[in-house]
């Protein structure tokens, strides 16, 4: 019999609710599942999974066999898979099922031998998906822990203050100017802003929304102006083209132009709607700040303020001080832990170690993005500023290309390159370029003060020779699990490169960015959907890492609709997802980054790499397997029998109350102990369905219109 690591998984036993989203039917997703065959049916009941690793699971479940007209047969198998997860659709596949062990408890051994050799054969090969919302809870206990793991720079940026309507306009360093083509004017390249300069009188001009600004120095003295030079519109024009229009209600109701800010270092901007205005969190002893669109708390016993910056904590006794200091999660005050998740500040409960939101982003944090890559279609162009230059990461053996627009790798004699999430790998730093089936165990040195950090959350798990199995988790894009948390960048600002062309670093700070349960990071830019421009800025993904900028929810649901939590589950994950979808915006469509790749994606996820659409078919099927391997579809039974890791079987009674099957019958549970682990189980599982249920769409609140840097609701 195969060996597994046993853990103590919960269930997920109750009966799925039929609702419809998004073409999403999660009555196609319920459980137990059937699997028909010309002499009967086999029903599968929910898997308990007990182990997962390199998109591979090992897992058990309880089936129940009949056979024509006869009495089900109930027992367990055991079976290995891999699991090919898609987060947009929010599905995972069981991808052709290896049955590993049978065991039927019950029938005469002869039977029993024969029941297991048929069974083998029937259920190996078939494909079944899951939603993940069920997975994720079904995997928890299999979640590390973590305390610090990287050395983050978890020192605070530069903090402005502002109880005025204000604007922080960052620049990567020193300004960088740079002739705009087919113009005698230059721009400020290491700027995602509208940032030009005259050549006559050598002004510079900012857009941002529906203002214009000018100075004679790019870091201070800015004013508001009525309009620009012509020549410094059309330039304008030029350089939004495209994009989308739409402003934030908020900018709309200012009748003056906000205060520009101007920063060359790392910084964010904090602000209020006037004076500070505080309310308290009930059951606590702390204060929020409620006429802020950020997390700004205060403890009443030590008098201290708490602000919540890219998912890390920092401290201060007076709030417009600026002298901010870094506070682990763990040693935050404990009513934090106390916060109810109906408050409006529910949406801090993520960085508390130890609550339920922040085991959730935890969870996210560690499911990957999985695709199936052609080893002979999928492609890569590597380009350099001149020569190739490489750089030594310290107390490494790995080297890496500052003047590149991909990641490039030197280790050892060979060259390594990460685009889209693909490793590919050369003789030669110019190529050509193939599919890697095996990266180095060097890149897990790669330490967080590198620029190249993120693709050690890169993967390549499996190779056949016409394709390769690959992933990565979000640390790829910039997300990571940090002292029982998620936090966002490493925290250290990395030196850009620039000679002819200018290839920015990612970014932890300046942005406003946040954490939401259903759509990950997003940034909170200016007071306009107009404050950025991405016109002729050809490498601005690099500020973001590999998903570019992405509106979050601050700015992403229904212009400030911005706690899901608060509004449970449901609606939060329907607000998340017409964020991302969002069409005319400027981050992508979708947040699968293999969909990026333009070429040798054969399957993203669970789905093909070509389908036209962004979201999932009306009914999600199995994986087509080889042969003729029926796929498990939905049973007509209730999700109540469950198989523990002895492989007895189980069924809960509508009472609350187990009973084993035992003899071809079922008879109530033999000791308090067994019924009281099993109904512990129960009720953890219930918490997958109702995230997974959360996909009905729920009426949406409207934003109520509020003052700048109002706390909306």
């Amino acid at each position: 019999m195969t060996k597994y690591i046993l853990l103590s998984i919960p269930l997920f036993f109750l009966h799925i609710a039929q609702v419809k989203c998004d073409n999403i039917d999660l009555d196609e997703l319920g459980w137990p599942r059937d699997i028909k065959f010309k002499k009967g049916v086999i029903t599968v009941y929910q898997p308990q999974i007990e182990e997962y690793k390199d998109s591979k699971i090992e897992a058990r479940a309880a089936i129940a066999v009949k056979m024509d007209e006869k009495s089900p047969v109930f027992g367990a198998m055991w079976f290995t898979s891999r699991a090919l997860t898609d987060k947009e659709t929010r599905l995972v596949t069981f991808d052709n099922v290896i049955v590993e062990t049978l065991k039927f408890p019950e029938g005469e051994e002869q039977e029993v031998e024969k029941l297991k050799n048929g069974m083998t054969s029937k259920l190996s090969g078939t494909s079944i998906t899951m939603s993940m919302d069920r997975f994720l809870v079904s995997i928890d206990h299999l979640l590390e822990q973590g305390n610090q793991t990287e050395n983050f720079n978890n020192a605070p940026p530069v903090v402005f203050f502002e109880t005025t309507p204000s604007v922080l306009v960052n620049i990567d360093g020193d300004p960088i100017l740079k002739e705009v083509e087919n113009s005698t004017y230059k721009y400020v390249m290491n700027s995602p802003y509208f940032l030009v300069q005259s050549p006559t009188d050598k002004q510079f001009y900012l857009k941002g929304g529906k203002w214009w600004y000018s100075s004679k120095s790019v870091e201070s003295g800015w004013k508001s102006i009525d309009t620009p030079p012509k020549t410094v519109s059309d330039l304008a024009e030029q350089a939004f083209k495209g994009e989308t229009k739409d402003v934030d209600s908020v900018a709309l109701q200012l009748d003056h132009a906000p205060k520009l800010i101007i920063s060359t270092k790392p910084a964010e901007l904090i602000q209020t709607d006037g004076e500070p205005k505080f309310e308290p969190v009930t059951g606590t002893e702390l204060l929020f700040l409620t006429n802020s669109e950020n997390d700004i708390i205060m403890d009443i016993p030590s008098q201290q303020y708490y602000i919540l910056i890219a998912g890390r904590w920092y401290t201060s006794k007076k709030i417009d001080s600026g002298d901010w200091t870094y506070i682990s999660p763990n040693d935050l005050p404990q009513d934090f832990a106390k916060i109810p998740d109906t408050s409006d500040i529910a949406d801090v409960r993520y960085t508390v170690p130890g609550t339920q939101e922040a085991k959730e982003a935890m969870l996210e944090n560690s499911i990957p993005q999985t695709a199936e890559v052609d080893r002979k279609k999928a492609k890569v162009e590597v380009q350099y500023d001149g020569n190739p230059s490489f750089k030594k990461i310290e107390s490494t053996s790995v080297s890496y290309a500052e003047n590149s627009d991909k990641t490039v790798l030197l280790i050892g004699n060979k060259y390594y390159c990460v685009d889209n999430a693909i490793w590919f790998e050369s003789a030669k730093a110019s190529g050509p370029w193939e599919v890697c089936v095996d990266v180095p165990n060097a890149v897990q040195d790669i330490p967080a003060s590198s620029p190249v950090y993120n693709v050690k959350y890169v993967y390549v798990y499996d190779y056949t020779p016409n394709v390769v199995y690959v992933g990565y988790t979000p640390g790829y894009y910039g997300s990571y699990v940090h002292y029982g948390t998620v936090v966002y960048g490493t925290g250290y600002w990395y030196s850009p490169w620039y000679h002819n062309y200018y290839y920015p670093r990612p970014v932890t700070w300046g942005y406003g960015i946040h954490y939401n349960p259903w759509t990950g990071w997003g940034f909170s830019v200016g007071m306009s959907y107009g404050w950025i421009t991405f016109g002729w800025h050809s490498y601005y993904s690099g500020w973001w890492g590999p998903c570019g900028y992405r509106y979050g929810y601050r700015h992403g649901y229904y212009h400030g609709y911005n706690h899901g939590y608060r509004h449970g589950y449901a609606a939060g994950r329907h607000a998340g997802h017409v964020a991302n979808n969002r069409p005319g915006g400027r981050y992508p469509t979708h947040s699968n980054i293999y969909r990026n790749h333009p070429n040798g994606i054969k399957n993203t996820g669970t789905r093909p790499a070509n389908r036209p659409s962004t979201r999932p078919s009306a009914r999600p099927t199995s994986r087509p397997s080889t042969g003729t391997r029926p796929s498990a579809r939905p049973s007509t039974r209730e999700n109540n029998v469950y198989s523990d890791r002895s492989g007895n079987v189980y069924k809960r009674n509508d009472t609350g109350s187990w009973q084993q099957r035992n003899n071809g019958q079922w008879q109530n549970s033999g000791t308090r102990q067994s019924g009281t682990n099993l109904n512990r189980d129960f009720n953890s599982r219930s918490r997958g369905n109702q995230r997974a249920n959360s996909y009905s769409r729920p009426s949406m609140p409207q934003a109520r219109p509020g003052g700048m840097g109002g706390r909306r609701r």
